[in-house]
């Protein structure tokens, strides 16, 4: 790596200090007339500590924009920055890098693998990273999520909630700087969705871990810091420390 390329990467945009960060992201699918714009010049901050919410319509873009800003996307233009780094402009390799250490994932599907113990399967980038587990955070990730019982037990022996809450300490227990969450609670009952939001929220709170999380659910969206509501391919709307009627009521006008 020369020394032009590491200032390159490293180059930091206004507000270095969020935790992660979109500048004039775009995203084109497609050529021609048959072009489709899913992201048109969206700007947004994430501090550290912080969770969000981003929420639209189907086909508003939300999704897009999680995938840009957590690399597993390239946008067409603009920058996505985690902790200061522009990562639009990474290849490949580097990229995976910064996935790995950097980054960490929660999807609705759980994405477990069926031969691991639930401890195994958490322990799991840490062990493709060849970095040792720190003790302490995956016992306060463990206790917290209430796994201490079902450590040794297999994805097949585990509720969906259970399953679920392996797979956000799997995101947790690298210490990422941003965990970027696709509908998390989409396939679970109120009362354990009830639960994993609220060690979400806590995770932010007590841990100091940034959350984005796409969902398409009002009370969900309601144990944010803030909502970011997104309409074809635009932030159109931000709500501050939202509740679900003002979240259903914003979505609502979007709507109108």
């Amino acid at each position: 790596m020369t020394a032009h390329s590491s200032a390159v990467d490293r180059q930091e945009p206004q507000g270095a200090t969020s935790a992660a960060a979109a500048r004039d992201l775009t995203k084109t699918y497609g050529t021609g007339d048959t072009a489709v714009a899913a992201l048109r010049g969206v700007t947004a901050d994430f501090g550290h500590g912080t969770f969000t919410a981003v929420m639209g319509p189907s086909g508003s873009g939300k999704s897009t924009f999680m995938h840009c800003l957590a690399g597993l996307d390239r946008p067409t233009s603009g920058q996505a920055y985690i902790g200061g780094q522009d990562i639009s402009t990474l290849d490949d390799r580097r990229l995976t890098r910064v996935r790995r250490d950097r980054i960490g994932f929660v999807f609705q599907s759980f994405n477990l693998l069926p031969t691991l113990t639930a401890v195994q399967n958490i322990l799991l980038p840490l062990d493709l990273a060849g970095r040792p587990a720190d003790p302490a955070r995956l016992a306060t990730v463990v206790d917290s999520l209430g796994l201490g019982d079902r450590l040794d037990h297999r994805p097949a022996e585990l509720s969906g909630g259970q399953q679920q809450r392996v797979a956000i300490a799997r995101a947790l227990v690298t210490g990422p700087e941003v965990v970027f969450a696709d509908e998390p609670t989409g396939a679970l009952d109120s009362h354990t969705a009830a639960t994993l939001l609220a060690f979400l929220r806590r995770s932010c709170r007590e841990l100091g871990q940034t959350i984005v999380m796409v969902t398409h659910d009002p009370i969900a969206a309601s144990y944010a810091d803030r909502a970011l509501l997104l309409s074809d391919g635009r932030i159109v709307d931000e709500l501050n420390d939202p509740t679900a009627d003002a979240v259903l009521g914003a979505i609502r006008r979007l709507a109108a």
